[in-house]
């Protein structure tokens, strides 16, 4: 129960809101108890497009896709977000635990560490691209 104290032209009110149950409130003014229906407000459905990200590219790491070099384990995005910053270049060497990836998700940035050792050969987003669920991000070789 909310209390409130209002002075309208002079006189003072001592209001208490109950708890709201389907459109109804019990509402106590001056200790005399008032049953309000509130109106519901209809709010007109908007409609939404939804647009797909794009989907990730190959930032020059390689000159050809089917290069070895691109050969190796990807660490994925474990939830959809944007890229905030990477932390490797190709050919770096990175250890297990090692953040290769800051990704936005719901205003919090997540790092994203490697779970296995070995040399960068691809980083296949851009700081700032938007990714969904297991997007491959960064191959670990």
């Amino acid at each position: 129960m909310k209390e409130f104290k209002y002075t309208i032209n002079g006189n003072t009110y001592n209001v208490a809101v109950g708890e709201i149950k389907d459109s109804n409130v019990v509402v106590t003014v001056n200790g005399e108890e008032y049953t309000v229906e509130m109106e519901r407000k209809t709010v007109a459905k908007e409609r939404v497009k939804v647009l797909a990200p794009k989907p990730a590219a190959p930032v020059a790491t390689t000159t050809n896709a089917n290069d070895s070099t691109i050969n190796g384990e990807a660490l994925k995005a474990p939830l959809p977000g944007v890229i905030n910053e990477i932390c490797v270049k190709v050919g770096d060497n990175v250890e297990v635990g090692q953040t290769v990836v800051i990704l936005e998700a719901m205003k919090m940035a997540n790092n994203l560490d490697t779970e296995k050792a070995g040399t960068v050969t691809a980083i296949l987003v851009e700081p700032g691209q938007t990714v969904m669920e297991n997007t491959p991000l960064v191959v670990i070789a």
